[in-house]
C-alpha cells in the first residue's frame, strides 16, 4: 500500500496515456456496433478524466493559492462526478449486450435500476459541495472526508452489485473473455470500493476503475476479433461449400450432356466419361497444377459436344462413310465450338472440343494446325480419345488387345500424337497390367441382357472376370433353359486366357488372341483339364439336401496367386473346391460361364479388398522357374509380368558395369517384354522403399519412362547394322541374349550406356535434387535375367 502512496501520481500518468489511446483506438474501430462504441467510448474517455483531475486533486492539495483553491475543489467534485459516469457507461455496454448478444427479450430491471442509482448519485454529489456532506477542505487547503462519506460509496456500490448480477445472468450466452471481462469490472472495483472505505490518501477505487475499464476493452476486442474471425471462418466455409455445389452442379450437368452425346451412339456409352478421366490422367503424370487438370477433364468430358448436330444415321452407321457422310462427321469440332463458346468462363471447353481431331503433323481437321500451335488440353484430349476409341466395342469389331493399342499409340508419335503425351499414355498403358483401362462390361448384366441363356454345347459364352490375388466374390442362380430337361443341361465355368478377356471356341480370333482354355468347371463338380499343367477337384456332399427344383443358387469365390487358381462354390447340395495349376506365373486367368441349355440369373461378381498370399493356394505342382541356371554376383531375377520383380538394388559407381543374361518368358509375345533398368533413389535402397524416387526406366528395345518430378532426362537410340528389325529382336529375346550396361556418374548426372541386338541406347538423367546414392535395379516385362554381375 505505501509503494501505491508513492508512486500513484506517475501510476495514474501511464493510465492516463493508455486511456486516451484507447479512447482513440475505440473511435477510429468499425468493429462494435454503434452503441457499444459510444458506451466504451464514453467509458474510456470518463476513465481518462476521472485520472487527470484525481491527478490534479493530489498535485494541488495543500497549495493555498487561488488556482490552488479552485484546483483542489473543481477536481476532487470532478472525481467523484467521473466515478458515477464510468458507471453510467459500463450500464449502457451491458444494455446494449443484452439486446444484441445476449438477444434478451426484456431488458433486466437491474439495468434500469442502476440508472436511477446514477441519476440520485449526482443530486447528492451536487448537494454535498453545498453542504460538505461527503468532504470539505481545511485551512491548508486539503480535502478532510466527512460523516457522509460512506453515502458517496454505496452508490457505485449498489451499481457494481446489480451489475454484477446482470453478468452473472447473461454470461452463457455470451463469449468467453466478454464474460470474463464484465466479470472482472464488476468485482475488482467493488472489493477496492471496500478498501477504500478503510483506507486513506490512495485512490484505490478510481485506478481499479480505470484499470478494469483497459482490461475490458482488451478482452472484449479479442473476443470480438475472434467472433469476426469466426463468422469469416464460417464466410469462407460457406463459400468453399457453394463452389463445391456449383462444381458438382457443373460436373452433374456436364456429365448428363456428355451422356446425351454418348446415347445418340449405342456402341459409345461411357466414351466421353472414360476419355475425361484419361486426360486428367495424363495432365497429373505430366504435373499439371489441379485447375489445369480439372480444366483438361471437363473439356474431354465435352469434347464430342458437337456430335448434337450430326444425323443419328451417321453416327450408327455400321458400313463404311461415303464422303458426303465423313464430311459432315468432320463437321462436329466446329460444332461444338459453337456451342461451347457461349460458355465464356470457361474458354477451355470450346478449345478442347474444336481442336481434339488436330494432328501433331498438321494433318488433322478442322484447322490443320501443327505442333504446338494445337492447345495443349486439345492435345492430351487427342491421345484420350485415340485410346478409347481402340478399347471400346465398335459396331464392326471388338474391344482392339491393349498391346496391338499400345503399337498404334507407338506409330503415332510425332504424327498423330504429341511425343511427350504419347509417351505418358505408353506409361499408363504399360502400368496397367490387367487392362482395367477399357470400356467395362458388367458381367452381371451380359452386355445388357438381363439373363444369359446357353443354347447347344458351346455356343454363348459369357465376357472374361480377371482373376488376380484379391478374392472374387461371386453368386448366381443356375437353371434349364425352357423346353428341356435337367439331364439335357449343364453349367460350367471356364477357366481361360486371351488377350482381349474373352472365350474364342473355333472362331477365326482363337489364334490371333492367343486363346487359351485351361480347365472346364462344370457346377454338378465335373472338371475337365485342358492345357493346365493340372487340376485338383474335392466335392464335398451335403447328404441333408432334397431335391426341390431345377434353379439351384450357388455363391463362392475364385482367386489367383502366382500360377494357381483356385475357385470354390457352394449349393445347397454340395461345395466343389478346384485347384488349378497354370503353365507358369505369367499367364493371366479369366472365367467365363457357359454350359448347355441353361440359364444364369441374379449373377454379382465383385471384387473384395482380402489380397491373399501364395500360401492361400495349397500348391499342387511345382512353381514354374525359368532361372535355375548360374547365379552371379546377386540372385537371378524372373519378372512375370510388367515390373513384378526386380532385381537386388546396386549403389551407381563411376565405370560401374552391369552385366547379365536375358531371356523372354514362353508366354512372351510383344517387343517391350525384355530388361529394363531402373535407376532409383530410396533411403533403405530397395525398389519401392521408404521415400522412392525414380529418375528413369530405361527398356533395352529403346523406350524410357522419365520420372519428371525428380531428374531431367534425355535418351539417344540409334539402329545401327546388327538391327535386323523387329521380329529378329524378339526371336532374339526368346533365344536369350547377354548383355551389357555401363554408368558414368557425375555428380547428379548419371549417363547410362548399352547395345543390344543392334540398339544402342545413351540415356542421360540429371537429377533435380541432391542425393546420396542413385541405385541401379534390373526388372522388365515378361523376361528371365540371370548370372548377373558387377564389375566396378
Amino acid at each position: 500500500m505505501e509503494f501505491l502512496r508513492q508512486h500513484q501520481l506517475s501510476i495514474m500518468l501511464v493510465l492516463i496515456g493508455i486511456c486516451g489511446m484507447v479512447a482513440l483506438f475505440v473511435l477510429v474501430t468499425n468493429t462494435f456496433s454503434a452503441k457499444r462504441k459510444r458506451a466504451l467510448f464514453f467509458l474510456e474517455v470518463s476513465a481518462t478524466l476521472l485520472l487527470v483531475f484525481d491527478r490534479f486533486a493530489y498535485i494541488f492539495r495543500g497549495d493555498v493559492s487561488s488556482l490552488g483553491y479552485w484546483m483542489v475543489r473543481i477536481s476532487n467534485f470532478f472525481v467523484f462526478l467521473f466515478s458515477l459516469t464510468i458507471l453510467h457507461a459500463f450500464n449502457s455496454y451491458l444494455i446494449d449486450l443484452c439486446r444484441d448478444e445476449a438477444a434478451c427479450k426484456r431488458l433486466p430491471v437491474q439495468l434500469r435500476i442502476c440508472k436511477v442509482i446514477v441519476f440520485l448519485g449526482v443530486v447528492s454529489l451536487v448537494i454535498s459541495q453545498f453542504t460538505n456532506f461527503y468532504y470539505s477542505f481545511d485551512e491548508q487547503n486539503r480535502y478532510m472526508r466527512e460523516s457522509g462519506i460512506a453515502l458517496c460509496y454505496v452508490f457505485p456500490f449498489l451499481v457494481l452489485l446489480l451489475d454484477f448480477s446482470v453478468t452473472i445472468q447473461i454470461c452463457r450466452k455470451l463469449p468467453p473473455l466478454t464474460s470474463v471481462s464484465l466479470i472482472v469490472f464488476t468485482i475488482i472495483p467493488i472489493v477496492a470500493t471496500v478498501v477504500q472505505i478503510f483506507t486513506y490518501g490512495v485512490s484505490l477505487t478510481n485506478l481499479a476503475c480505470v484499470g478494469m475499464a483497459i482490461v475490458h476493452y482488451v478482452l472484449g476486442l479479442i473476443d470480438l476479433n475472434k467472433t469476426v474471425e469466426d463468422s469469416k471462418r464460417r464466410e469462407i466455409q460457406l463459400l468453399k461449400e457453394e463452389q463445391k455445389k456449383m462444381r458438382v452442379m457443373f460436373e452433374q450437368t456436364a456429365t448428363a450432356l456428355a451422356n446425351a452425346i454418348d446415347a445418340k451412339d449405342e456402341y459409345t456409352h461411357g466414351h466421353s466419361m472414360r476419355v475425361a478421366e484419361y486426360s486428367r490422367r495424363i495432365a497429373e503424370k505430366a504435373g499439371k497444377d489441379e485447375k489445369f487438370c480439372d480444366e483438361v477433364y471437363f473439356a474431354g468430358l465435352l469434347h464430342d459436344v458437337g456430335k448434337i448436330g450430326i444425323p443419328i444415321s451417321i453416327i450408327n452407321k455400321e458400313g463404311k462413310l461415303t464422303d458426303e457422310e465423313y464430311a459432315q462427321i468432320k463437321m462436329h469440332p466446329e460444332i461444338g465450338r459453337q456451342i461451347l463458346s457461349s460458355i465464356s468462363s470457361s474458354p477451355y471447353l470450346s478449345i478442347g472440343a474444336n481442336f481434339h481431331h488436330e494432328r501433331y503433323d498438321g494433318r488433322g481437321y478442322p484447322n490443320h494446325l501443327k505442333g504446338e500451335d494445337i492447345p495443349e488440353i486439345a492435345r492430351i484430349i487427342a491421345v484420350a480419345d485415340a485410346y478409347d476409341a481402340m478399347t471400346s466395342k465398335r459396331s464392326y469389331r471388338a474391344t482392339i488387345p491393349q498391346d496391338i493399342v499400345r503399337e498404334e499409340i507407338v506409330k503415332g508419335i510425332g504424327c498423330q500424337f504429341d511425343p511427350n503425351f504419347a509417351t505418358i499414355m505408353l506409361n499408363m498403358i504399360d502400368s496397367d497390367s490387367e487392362y482395367q483401362m477399357k470400356e467395362k462390361e458388367q458381367i452381371s448384366e451380359f452386355g445388357g441382357k438381363s439373363a444369359f441363356e446357353c443354347g447347344d454345347e458351346r455356343t454363348a459364352f459369357s465376357d472374361g472376370f480377371l482373376l488376380n490375388p484379391f478374392v472374387t466374390k461371386f453368386r448366381m442362380r443356375c437353371g434349364v433353359q425352357d423346353g428341356f430337361l435337367p439331364e439335357d443341361s449343364f453349367s460350367s465355368m471356364i477357366i481361360f486366357d486371351s488377350l482381349d478377356g474373352r472365350v474364342h471356341y473355333g472362331d477365326a480370333l482363337t489364334e490371333k488372341m492367343l486363346y487359351t482354355e485351361f480347365a472346364e468347371i462344370r457346377f454338378d463338380g465335373t472338371v475337365f483339364q485342358k492345357d493346365a499343367r493340372k487340376v485338383k477337384t474335392e466335392v464335398i456332399k451335403n447328404p441333408a439336401a432334397m431335391d426341390n427344383g431345377v434353379e439351384i443358387d450357388f455363391e463362392g469365390e475364385a482367386v489367383k496367386s502366382k500360377d494357381h487358381v483356385r475357385i470354390k462354390f457352394t449349393s445347397k447340395y454340395q461345395t466343389v473346391i478346384v485347384t488349378v495349376a497354370l503353365p507358369d506365373n505369367s499367364r493371366f486367368a479369366y472365367i467365363s460361364l457357359s454350359g448347355r441349355h441353361c440359364s444364369f440369373t441374379n449373377v454379382e461378381f465383385a471384387k473384395t479388398e482380402q489380397f491373399i498370399g501364395p500360401a492361400y493356394i495349397a500348391r499342387i505342382a511345382e512353381e514354374v522357374s525359368y532361372i535355375k541356371g548360374p547365379e552371379g554376383d546377386i540372385p537371378n531375377v524372373q519378372v512375370d509380368g510388367w515390373r513384378t520383380a526386380s532385381s537386388k538394388a546396386v549403389a551407381v559407381k563411376d565405370g560401374m558395369r552391369i552385366s547379365f543374361h536375358a531371356k523372354s518368358l514362353p508366354s512372351a509375345r510383344l517387343i517391350w517384354h525384355c530388361p529394363f533398368i531402373s535407376l532409383f533413389y530410396a533411403d533403405d535402397g530397395l525398389p519401392n522403399g521408404e521415400n522412392y524416387k525414380e529418375f528413369v526406366c530405361i527398356r533395352i528395345d529403346g523406350e524410357n519412362w522419365e520420372g519428371r518430378d525428380h531428374a531431367d532426362n534425355s535418351i539417344i537410340v540409334n539402329k545401327n547394322e546388327g538391327f535386323d528389325g523387329w521380329p529378329a529382336w524378339k526371336e532374339l529375346n526368346k533365344n536369350g541374349f547377354d548383355s551389357t550396361v555401363t554408368f558414368h556418374r557425375h555428380g547428379n548426372e548419371v549417363v547410362v550406356t548399352t547395345e543390344n541386338g543392334g540398339i544402342a541406347i545413351k540415356s542421360t538423367t540429371i537429377i533435380k535434387e541432391k542425393v546420396g546414392e542413385v541405385y541401379a535395379t534390373l526388372t522388365g516385362d515378361q523376361c528371365a535375367i540371370t548370372n548377373i554381375r558387377i564389375v566396378s
